[in-house]
């Protein structure tokens, strides 16, 4: 069910007077829009997860197809990122999300006068990636997992397996900022395990796709949508949660049999931007897009016909108290 997250609102600096003062590089924007992210009509600035980023730039592009006079700009920065930098500091009016909102963050927002509004949009399957000559690896347990990434563990494939290359593990993942890094904390190392620092961190899931199609004994994690672009170049581990191995796909994600990475994703809407016909307009188009196979196309699940009424539902009646 999606989730409203609400806060405190204490009087401040208004959040029309926070996005004219800001500006800041985008690292992808739609074509024909904006460079920077500005305040002025006919302008939805949204940040955030690089792993929600597929989805978003599908719908956005479809969206400014049939409205042409709408700036639709977008930038990774990763969910927390988006957060803590631009949403909840007034710069941006969404935030694609990998993870629920923070309570921090709320608090963050709070300060702002932003009320984040939350929104399912898609299901993931999170994907553990290897070079296709890796030969002797198609499956991990969550076990063999845990052990790869957590602090203090294997440092070569033969820790996991005597059988396996007496090479040193080359890893690549996620960026502390990413949402993508939390889910994968919570999900495989748990609550008292810490997550390797001695590996290539990044935001930018391409460069992952790099470098694990460079190396025979690299492996890497990122959302389902990047392992969908590149098949043929690199290799899906299938993950064995005790009930046999799983590979990842759209259709072991829907099924619930792929344990445990598949996903919810998000977007936050700032309820104060609604005021704006611009931002309301696009969140109307994705909420009934995140229904289609816009969402499958990039390699995610899409949203129920349920989700995608009880996300439009709430959406007007924010709207509505926008209004007065």
């Amino acid at each position: 069910m999606a989730r409203e997250t609400t806060a405190s609102l204490p009087t401040g600096v208004s959040r029309r007077t926070l996005l004219a003062a800001a500006g800041v590089g985008l690292s992808s924007s739609l074509a024909g829009c904006s460079s920077v992210f500005a305040a002025e009509d006919d302008q939805v600035n949204i940040a955030g997860s690089s792993t929600v980023f597929p989805v978003t730039e599908a719908i956005g592009s479809a969206f400014s197809e049939e409205n042409p006079t709408v700036n639709v700009s977008i930038s990774k920065t990763g969910t927390g990122g988006g957060f803590g930098n631009f949403f909840c500091a007034g710069r941006t009016d969404v935030n694609n999300a990998s993870r629920e909102i923070a309570d921090a963050e709320i608090d963050q927002c709070g300060d702002n006068d932003i009320t984040p509004l939350e929104f399912t949009v898609a299901t993931d399957a999170l994907t553990v990636v290897v070079n296709p000559e890796a030969d002797w690896i198609d499956c991990l347990t969550v076990e063999e997992l845990r052990e790869i990434w957590r602090a203090d563990g294997a440092e070569r494939w033969s820790d996991i397996n005597e059988d396996w290359p007496d090479e040193e593990l080359e890893l690549y993942g996620a960026a502390t900022t990413s949402g993508t890094f939390d889910y994968f904390n919570e999900a495989v190392l748990g609550e008292d395990v810490n997550h390797k620092s001695d590996y290539y961190a990044t935001e930018r899931d391409r460069t992952i796709v790099q470098g694990v199609q460079g190396s025979e004994y690299a492996m890497g994690y990122f959302g389902f949508s990047y392992y969908s672009e590149n098949p043929d170049s690199i290799k899906a581990v299938s993950i064995d949660d005790g009930n046999g191995c799983v590979e990842p796909s759209t259709e072991t994600a829907m099924s619930g049999e792929y344990t445990p990475l598949s996903r919810p994703l998000f977007i936050y809407v700032a309820k104060e931007s609604l005021a704006d016909s611009a931002v309301r307009d696009f969140a109307r188009f994705y909420m009934e897009q995140a229904a289609t196979d816009l969402v499958s196309d990039v390699g995610y699940v899409p949203i129920t016909e349920d989700q995608r009424d009880e996300n439009l539902e709430r959406l007007e009646e924010r709207i509505a108290e926008v209004d007065g």
